[in-house]
This record gives structure tokens, sequence and C-alpha cells, in this order.
């Protein structure tokens, strides 16, 4: 088994895919109006409208409902991010705080609501088990 993507179900995937484009600096591929993808080296951030739910059975995902998942993206300087970005970003849960798992993060939330969090490993531990 390969992990390929993770996908967000929005009722506005402009919107989401401009957000996410800003944040990982990276261009989005647009498979039609419907659902685009924002490729990194080690998984895809796939956006998908809701209008495409029913494909998947009725009901099954619901946007701007997600509390319980955080996108994860590691950066090389997040205090370097949250200065780019905080002007863009409407709610910052953390501003960027050592965490005692040796990570400097910054959570926020994408425009639906969605956990959003960067983060660059501090600590020697931290840094060895990313590779960084």
């Amino acid at each position: 088994m390969r992990f390929v993507s993770t996908r967000i179900i929005t009722g506005d995937v402009p919107r989401l895919v401009g957000f996410y484009e800003r944040v990982t600096e990276t261009a989005a591929v647009w498979g039609n109006e419907l659902f685009a993808e924002i490729p990194t080296p080690v998984g895809t951030l796939a956006i998908g409208s809701d209008k495409t739910v029913p494909l998947f059975g009725a009901g099954s995902a619901e946007p701007e409902a997600n509390r319980s998942m955080i996108v994860e993206f590691i950066v090389d300087d997040v205090d370097a991010e949250y200065e780019r970005l905080r002007a863009h970003v409407g709610e910052i849960v953390t501003a960027p705080t050592t965490m005692p798992w040796g990570n400097r993060a910054l959570l926020f939330r994408d425009p639906d609501g969605n956990l959003v969090n960067l983060f660059t490993p501090v600590t020697e531990e931290a840094r060895a088990k990313f590779g960084v």
C-alpha cells in the first residue's frame, strides 16, 4: 500500500485551491472545475467539490464540518512562514510555538475551517525523525 493523497471536500473549490497554492507556493493541477490537486514530494493534497460527494455515497462527506483532522506541512522556517502568511490566513490558532516533541509549529485554519499545521523540526531527535 502507498499513501497517495488527502482530499478536502469544499463548496468553493477555486477559493480553497487558491488558499493552498498560497500556503504551499505550489500551483495546483486541475482535473476539471470540480477537482484539483496540490502535489508535494511525499503526497498530494486533493481538493474536491461537494458536488462530487454523491459519487462516493450521498452524505458521505460534508464541507466545512471537519473538527478532527490537521493537514500538516514540514517547512524550512516556520517563523518566516508565519510572517509570510499571517495577513492571508483567517484564524491563527497557535502562533509559532516549540512543542514538547521537538517541532516548532504554527497552527491556523483554512477558509473552510480545517486546521493546517506548518512545522519545523528544531531538536536533534525531531530533525533525525524527518531527515532534515
